[in-house]
């Protein structure tokens, strides 16, 4: 444990002083949101690996534009926001997704419910990752970061109908998933 972490420091301190390339505030900085941000990183890549260096590119854009925080809202919000944008940068330039027809879109638009508010919070992360990136992106994105189908279109570079229906597949395979972990094999219908 660093000197540093005995000490409260304040956002304001630790801003400061990795504008001022302190290296002890970055290490602080870095000790501070790198388990958190870690986890934000493994929802987007699936394998630890591909987190680490995301991971890694992500905190080297928080070094380089820490000075242009504005304190609106709070310091963790934003290095979180350059973490998912940076997961999705590196989704993007793997280029996961896969076109799908209007009427694929339409057949599998609401068919099931979700019934992931019976696992634990561990299942659930785990079974996400188990889906294929795009559908895991797209999921992770509209259910976890609250975007809309129209800001997710614009950031991958996709149709809404194809946000929406990788969406909607990754739900039906969620479900499929949790009821063969739960032990149910038959699908709930809507």
């Amino acid at each position: 444990m660093s000197e540093l972490s005995n000490q409260i420091i304040s956002d304001s301190d630790l801003i400061a002083g990795c504008i001022n390339e302190d290296r002890k505030m970055q290490y602080e900085l870095y000790q501070r949101y790198a388990s958190k941000m870690f986890g934000v990183c493994l929802r987007y890549t699936g394998n630890p690996e591909e987190a680490e260096d995301v991971l890694q590119e992500s905190f080297i854009k928080v070094f380089k534009k820490v000075g242009s925080f504005r304190s609106e809202g709070s310091f963790e919000g934003w290095v979180r926001r350059i973490f998912v944008n940076t997961a999705i940068e590196h989704f993007r330039r793997k280029n996961y997704m896969q076109p799908v027809t209007e009427k694929e879109e339409n057949s599998v638009e609401g068919k099931y419910i979700s019934v992931l508010d019976k696992l634990a919070e561990k299942d659930i992360i785990s079974l996400v990752q188990k889906l294929s990136p795009g559908y895991r992106t797209v999921f992770n994105m509209y259910v976890v970061e609250g975007y809309t189908h129209k800001q997710i279109a614009e950031m991958l570079g996709i149709s809404e109908g194809t946000s929406k229906s990788q969406l909607s597949r990754a739900k039906i395979i969620l479900q499929e998933m949790v009821n063969k972990h739960l032990g149910k094999y038959k699908q709930i219908p809507k």
